[in-house]
């Protein structure tokens, strides 16, 4: 079963591959560069989970907007949203937002 999908988690394999998996045969990986933390608001509930996550992926290829089966071989898989956010001479950014209720 997968690691929860936690900023302090992602924190453990930052600068690691991911996996994107496209369709039954063919993969993309992206980079894990970036972890985000939500800003603190002064009336911001303490139950919630809130971050961001950037991914730096290859220039030659955009992913479109939608989610993804992500494969990690320390996290394993997990459905991830992205949305492309930027693109330089190094490839495509990416970013995945997470807001949850915490659980117990």
């Amino acid at each position: 079963m997968p690691e929860n999908q936690t900023e302090e988690n992602f924190t453990r394999h930052l600068k690691t591959m991911f996996c994107v998996r496209l369709d039954a045969e063919h993969t993309l990986e992206l980079e894990l560069e970036e972890i985000q933390p939500f800003p603190s608001l002064v009336h911001a509930r303490g139950d919630m989970e809130r971050f961001s996550l950037y991914f730096r992926g290859p220039r030659d290829m955009l992913l479109p907007q939608r989610t993804y089966r992500i494969e990690h071989e320390r996290m394993g898989e997990m459905d991830i949203f992205l949305v492309p956010i930027a693109q330089d001479a190094n490839g495509f950014r990416y970013e995945a937002v997470f807001s949850y209720f915490k659980s117990d």
